[in-house]
């Protein structure tokens, strides 16, 4: 069915055309005008109206490489529906490198914010009405903290069958059904009826090659599922992931010095050795311990740490952990970039220089 005309940051897109939007934001103290640029892609058949967003923490920028990359890709000239693409939510945050705006506020426990607000709240208030309440579905792209790393994992509330249905598509092996957390994105999405998934893989202020192929090859299966995209002529099977219920992070019982042991994605069995605390000497030694059977989901960078620092994320299941590690095992070998030696015939799934 043809489309109509879509509506967007006082822009009037026709069936078939593309446009970079440029949405004001709070100025400066310089007077500079600040603006967050999208770009729109507007199918010329109706369907689904997808938003992809990245850097609402404004150092977390492997979602801006991904939706990059995903620009690029030929087979978005005959999307369905809409593409609502922001690279950078929280521009202050992206220009300073840093994770909050120039209030201290995290962007992310703002919504669904106010025009009256803090400069965090008017943010929100801005993103919210002029993007995402005109979406139907959305993708929301995130690394973890500094110095910290995150294995390619979906986050979701798989309680919404529609959430479910995405997060089970999007390919990663590790799916966590995760609450939602008031004055997120996500919690104010569901109020309105909007579901979305967040993708979160890397670490901040760091391009992870293994987690833009992850998070593109993710973006392209859900606009499949949601018919937005033909199926691919080579498709391949998407193993089902094992979703977990429950994590946990492991922290230091006292200060020291880290020597991790176990990597990303590494299978962590009860009572193994995930990591060694010692003082500068060598003279005391403390292993940190598994407590249950799980993967390493998430770690620390620090090898200076103290006492009560979260070291290894874990997630547990409870079926045997075997079978989530052998996907994980299997998924990172074939992102890995040395594995990359030819082209494969689907071209999002290739590397894009």
């Amino acid at each position: 069915m043809k489309n109509i005309n879509f509506e967007i940051g006082g822009h009037s897109l026709s069936p078939g055309e593309q446009k970079t939007i440029d949405i004001p934001l709070a100025s400066m103290p310089t007077h500079n005008t600040i603006q967050m640029p999208i770009h729109v892609i507007h199918g010329k058949q109706k369907g689904p109206v997808l938003f992809i967003s990245a850097a609402i923490h404004g150092d977390e920028i492997n979602g801006v490489e991904i939706i990059r990359r995903l620009l690029k890709l030929k087979q978005l000239s005959k999307v369905k529906g809409t593409i609502v693409a922001i690279p950078i939510v929280n521009v202050h945050g992206f220009i300073t490198n840093s994770r909050y705006l120039p209030d201290g506020r995290d962007l992310n426990r703002s919504f669904p914010g106010s025009s009256k607000g803090s400069l965090a709240g008017r943010m929100a208030d801005t993103f919210f009405k002029e993007i995402v309440k005109k979406c139907t579905h959305g993708i929301d792209l995130h690394t973890a903290a500094r110095h910290r790393d995150n294995l390619p994992q979906v986050r979701a509330d798989l309680s919404n069958p529609e959430v479910k249905r995405l997060a089970l598509i999007f390919g990663v092996p590790a799916v966590i059904d995760s609450k939602i957390r008031d004055g997120s994105l996500r919690a104010v999405a569901v109020e309105n009826n909007i579901p979305v998934v967040l993708y979160e893989a890397g670490e901040a202020l760091r391009f992870d090659e293994v987690s833009i192929r992850a998070g593109m090859r993710g973006i392209v299966n859900v606009m499949r599922e949601l018919g937005m995209l033909a199926q691919s002529k080579t498709k391949e099977s998407i193993k089902t992931p094992v979703i977990s219920s429950n994590t946990s992070w492991v922290r230091a019982p006292f200060s020291g010095i880290l020597r991790a042991l176990v990597p990303l994605g590494a299978k962590a069995e009860k009572g193994s050795v995930l990591g060694v605390i010692s003082d500068p000497l060598g003279a005391n030694e403390l292993q940190v311990i598994a407590p249950e059977d799980g993967i390493v989901i998430g770690r620390t960078n620090l090898p200076l740490i103290y006492e009560g620092d979260a070291l290894f994320h874990l997630a547990f299941y409870k079926k045997k952990v075997d079978a989530v590690f052998d996907q994980v095992e299997s998924f990172q070998e074939k992102l890995e970039p040395a594995a990359a030696t030819q082209a494969p015939s689907d071209p999002e799934y290739s590397p894009i220089q």
